[in-house]
This record gives structure tokens, sequence and C-alpha cells, in this order.
């Protein structure tokens, strides 16, 4: 059913409604149903105000932005906003659940705005690539301040009721009934309107600073954002507000609205993971973690912060003792970051047990294992496991390569096995792949995503198979790229272009910041395994070999200063061309652009043959496991998406050229599984 507005009476105050599950997203039919709505409020004299609030648990959550591909048809949000400005009785804003976008755009429309308590409020239009476009950027300065509403615009910032109203974007906060609170104060604006649009523009102070943050590495759409926020109270409000549309509409229709917009949605059906699992999560009251290194460490720091407790357990008491100032420091870090209050702070720290007994982990509901990434530890580790915690505790094994299947092999009940990797660093890194085992239940797959939700991550369900998803591209990414050294390109070359292209870090400039000792350490691991006809580049052995393991050792592709300030190395360059020389290869100039197509084609290629292979669910996953754990830039929407809006043919020529340069155990994908119409190109 099309979302409606149910227009009720409370005597002398009419109440409308916003009935548009689950959400209340602001759809045409919502708009349509307002601006009806609102009309008949002004009509009836028998009305001296009106309130707006919604059913269900939000307010408004925003626009439903599944519309802005499309013409948006009249009514628009100005329109409804317009009507209720223009009308001679008040309005009253109710404000719950989610009051955003357009939602609270629709809010600063009406006279008054209170909230619940819990009430999440802001203008984050930004995170899609577009500025607020029903009046956001004219009302905020005048109901807040210009400084304020520049960081919540441009950062897309979402604030609780509290902190609302604090800055001034609620009138008040009702802890009980909100719609009658709503209908009264309703009643006591009887016959007088406090529209925003008419309000000058409070506090300048602190302008300059504002400005310097919302504009460092902004993109044009945040820049445009900024323009219409100092233009608040310049301009006539007329112009203002014409002028805010134009620049909206021409946003949403622009390629990286668009790719925001594809990544905003890939985000949600990941989160969902396998369709069709209706299984419920199992209960989680507590964490066990094992193996208190930096990864064990950062876990156990987003568990506690989440609110959970944690057993923390380590057989070296001295790696656990070094293990505590580093998760009580990094939760310090975010009392100082503004992301928690110094009372849930030192709540979380509270929370944190340790023990160098794994039995100790007995009353645990899940266990995540992070110790060295060695098969025969993990498994031993898993067969002691065995017989220690609860039969229905779920394990999870934080692995980046091994065969999650073996591990789980060692217990009795394999099915409540999956694999949780995090990023690091673990308690910041947005990214977890859920890993999903020959055995592993739909409970325990469920539990694995409630634990994302939980911990704030996105999660991203794989199979099991070599790197997952993200380590298995990424490992394409970098074999295309240590090609191009031999080929004729340098690191800074490679890292420059890569950069320009939208990536957070070039690849050399990565390498040397994660540490080159632990690709090499899996290299010899895997050495028996290699066959001699694929391509391989050792440079980064040879590195290594000279000591050169990144910026720990001051020395990587790069030479880094005391403060991490990174330059080219000489020596490193000559090198690189040595080795070309070595294998008889002719260097060749390599443009941004070429850099550029042979990466991301490398990339592209080993995405369609993960969804061929089933070890990815679906083509989007692969955009959201880049775009959150590997610096893939967001406002390309991802390397699916991007590859989405290449020439097939070229891109496909360009897939080609990457297979046929790796050697014969490279397989070419039919890039049709990702919606790349290539014709066959398997």
């Amino acid at each position: 059913m099309a979302g409606q507005v149910h227009l009720e009476r409370d005597g002398d105050i009419a109440v409308l409604v916003i009935d548009n599950p689950p959400v209340n997203a602001g759809s045409h039919d919502i708009r349509k149903g307002l601006l009806a709505a609102i009309a008949e409020v002004e009509a009836d004299d028998r009305v001296c105000g009106a309130v707006l609030i919604g059913a269900g648990g939000s307010f408004i959550s925003g626009s439903d932005i599944r519309e802005f591909d499309l013409p948006l048809g009249p009514p628009q949000m100005p329109q409804v906003i317009s009507a209720i400005e223009t009308a001679t009785k008040p309005f009253v804003a109710a404000l719950h659940g989610a009051a955003l976008g357009g939602g609270y755009e629709l809010a600063l429309g009406c006279d008054a705005r209170i909230a619940a308590p819990k009430t999440m409020i802001g203008l984050p239009e930004t995170a899609l690539g577009i500025i607020p476009g029903a009046g956001g950027t004219q009302k905020l300065p005048r109901l807040i301040g210009r400084a304020p509403a520049l960081d919540l615009i441009t950062k897309a910032t979402r604030v609780d009721a509290e902190k609302a109203h604090a800055l001034g974007m609620v009138d008040a906060v009702v802890p009980g009934d909100l719609r009658r609170a709503a209908v009264d104060l309703a009643r006591t604006y009887a016959g007088r309107k406090r529209r925003v649009i008419d309000l000058p523009v409070r506090d300048e102070s602190g302008v300059e600073a504002a400005l310097a943050r919302a504009t460092r590495n902004a993109r044009p759409h945040v820049l445009a954002a900024i323009h219409h926020i100092c233009q608040a109270g310049n301009v006539p409000a007329d112009v203002g507000l014409a002028a805010e549309r134009e620049t909206f509409q021409r946003l949403r229709i622009a390629p990286e609205a668009k790719a925001l917009r594809h990544i905003f949605f890939a985000e949600r059906e990941a989160a969902r993971g396998k369709p069709g699992r209706a299984v419920k999560p199992r209960p989680l009251d507590l964490f066990g973690v094992i193996g208190s290194g930096t990864m064990g460490a950062g876990i156990a720091t987003a568990i506690l912060q989440a609110g959970k407790p944690v057993v923390l357990i380590d057989t070296d008491p001295a790696a656990l003792a070094k293990a505590i100032p580093r998760i009580e420091g990094a939760i310090d870090t975010g009392v100082a970051r503004g992301r928690l209050t110094a009372a849930t702070a030192t709540a979380a720290k509270a929370r944190l047990v340790t023990s160098t007994d794994l039995t100790a982990l007995a009353p645990c509901d899940v266990v995540i294992e992070a110790v060295f990434e060695d098969q025969d530890v993990k498994q031993a580790l898993f067969a002691r496991l065995d017989t220690v915690v609860r039969a229905d505790a779920i394990v999870a094994t934080n692995t980046s390569y091994l065969d999650i299947d073996q591990m789980a092999a060692v217990l009795s009940a394999p099915d409540r096995v999956i694999g949780l990797h995090f990023f690091s660093p673990a308690h910041i890194m947005k990214l977890l792949e859920i890993v999903r085992c020959a055995h592993s239940s739909d409970a325990a797959m469920a539990t694995g995503l409630w634990v994302a939700k939980l911990l704030g991550k996105q999660p991203v369900e794989a199979a099991n198979a070599f790197g997952f998803i993200g380590n298995r591209i990424y490992a394409a990414y970098r074999a295309a790229c240590e090609f191009m050294l031999e080929d004729g390109a340098l690191p800074y070359q490679i890292d420059l272009a890569l950069e320009a292209f939208g990536f957070a870090m070039g690849p050399f400039a990565v390498a040397d910041l994660s540490g080159l000792d632990i690709a090499w350490t899996m290299r010899r691991q895997k050495r028996a395994q290699w066959d001699l006809a694929n391509r391989y580049v050792d440079i980064p052995d040879q590195l290594c070999e000279m000591g050169r393991f990144g910026r720990k050792t001051g020395a990587g592709y790069y030479l880094y200063d005391a403060d991490g300030t990174k330059q080219r190395d000489p020596q490193v360059e000559a090198l690189i061309i040595a080795a070309s020389a070595q294998k008889a290869i002719v260097r060749q100039d390599l443009s941004a652009a070429d850099i550029q197509m042979r990466a991301l084609a490398a990339i592209v290629n080993e995405a369609a043959l993960l969804v061929a292979e089933g070890v990815a669910l679906r083509p989007g996953d692969v955009d959201v496991a880049l775009v959150n754990g590997y610096g893939f830039a967001r406002w390309l929407g991802g390397p699916v998406h991007w590859a989405q809006q290449q020439d097939p043919a070229v891109l496909a020529q360009a897939c080609a050229q990457w297979v046929e340069i790796s050697g014969p155990a490279r397989s070419l994908a039919d890039l049709r599984v990702l919606g790349v119409q290539t014709g066959d190109t398997a």
C-alpha cells in the first residue's frame, strides 16, 4: 500500500499522521497527502493549529531516494513546506525515531519542533552527493548559526535529540507522551506564526574555522552546500531558496550522486546477508577474544565500546599486560574525539576481563580467535575450544586467508563456526566480512551479521575461499601494480595515478604502512605451491631481504623521516629498473590513465570471478567491501558500479590484457555477471 497521511482531530487541533512503513520515507504519495491535509486544515474554521507526527517508529526518515533517478513529480517538498509556512495556522512537528533530510526540512517549515529523547535529527544529504534541497541550507543557519550549520550539513552529521536541543534545532525534548505535548503546544501557538525563514542568521562566531574544516578535501557538492549556507541571510529568502533548489536538482542527477545512491542501497542489501534466511541471531551477552595482539586488542576494544563485556585470553601474561593500556588508550581516544563520553568510557574499561586460561571462555556466547596466522596453530586452538566453550556458543576466526573449513573440521559441531574478518584497526575500520563455511548454520550466520550491527560495522557476507572477497581482489590489484613496476612505472607514479583516480592511498604507500614483511611471510609459506609458469615480481622480496619493511623501519618502497613524511628513494627506483633489465623487459612510459585502467581491470576481472563462483552473493557486495575496507572512492560507487559506466569493449580488452600478462593460472571472467554487457567475454 502506498504511503498515506491520516488527518485526525484532537479538539481544535488537527493531527496529520504520516504513515509510510517501514521508515516513513517522504515519497510522492506522502507529499501529495500532506499538501491535501494542509489545505483541509487551513479551510477548517474549527481548527486553530496542527501537529505533524509519524506513524510507527519514525517521523520522516528522509526523502524516498529511489525517486531521485526519475523526474520528481509535483508536489515536491518545497511546495509542501511553503503551504505550511503560508498557512494562517501554526504547525508543530513532533519528531521521533528519525527526522532526517527532507523530514527535518519539513520540520523546519513548521512553527515549532519538539522531539522524543532517542530521535536522530540531521541533514545528511551530502552523504548522497546532493545538498538539502527544501530549505535546509537557508533555514538551519537562521535557527542555530552559520558555523554549526556548516559542520552539520557538510559532514552529513546526525545528532540525538539532546544535542539537537542544545544546538537549537528543536525547541524541547519530551520524554513522555509526544503527541499530547505537541497538541498542547500547538494550542498555545494559536493565532501566531513563527517561521524560521523570517529569522535572521544567528551568531556568526566561529564561521572561519568552520569554513576551513568544511572546505578541506571537499567534493564539489559539499562546496555547493557551503556556498548556499554562506548565502543564507545575505540574499532575499526567496532567492536563496530558489538557488538552493536549482543546485539540488542539478546534483541529484549527476554521476556522483548516482554512485553514492548505488553504494547506499548496496550497503543496505549487504547488511541483510543471504536472501531468505529467516532465523534469528543467538543472544549475545558475553564475548570471548583469543589473542591480545593488534587485532585481538582492536576487536576487544570494538566490543567494549559497543557496551558488551569481553573475556580477553592470551597464554602470554606479558602480552596481556601490554594489551590493557593499548585498549584503554583507544577508548580514551574515542572520548577525545567525541565518540564516547567519559562515563561510557569508564564503563567500557570496566567490562574487560583478562585471563591466560582458556576455561575462562566457558560462559561466552561467541568466541573470536585472533591468534598467529598459521593453520596448525588455529586448528590446535579450535580442538581445545571444543572442550571448553558452551555447545551453543558461536566460534569465529579472524583469519584473512586460511581455510576456515579445515579449522571447523576439528570441532564436534562445525555448524557453529564462521569467519569474522575484521580490518585493522578493528575498532575503527567499518568493514566486517562474515564468512560462510561449508557447514555454517543459518543461525550462526545470522549471529555474525548481528555482531556487525552491534559493533556498528558494515557487514559483507562471503563464502569460504582464499582471501574471501576483499583480500582476493586486493591481491589481484597489488599484482597488477607490481607488474607495472617491471613494465615501466615507478612506485610514486602508480601511487599518484591511483590516488588521483580516487583511492585513499596508493598501493605502495599502503604496503609501507601495513608492513612489507607481513605479505613476505605469507609468500614464503606458499612458495612450494607456486606455479613457475605464472608471472612473479620479486621486487618486494628484495626489499624485505634488505630489511626494508616500510614505515616501521624507516624504509620500504619509500624513505621515511622521523615524522613519517615519505620521499622517493633513488636506490629503490634503481632496483626496479634493474629488475626489468634482468627479465629483458623493455620499460615503457605508462600514463596515469594507463595505470588506472590496468589496475581497475585486475579488480573488475577478479570481482566478476568472485560473483560467478558464489564467493560474493551479489555484485554490489564487492562495491561495499572495496569502499568500506580498501579505500576505493565512495563517490565512484565501487569498482562494479564504475565498470558499469565504462565502454564495455574497452574494459573487456583491458581485462583480457591483464589475464594475458598474468600467466596461465589467471582466468578471464565474464563481465556480464557484473551487469557489464560486453557480449561473449569468457
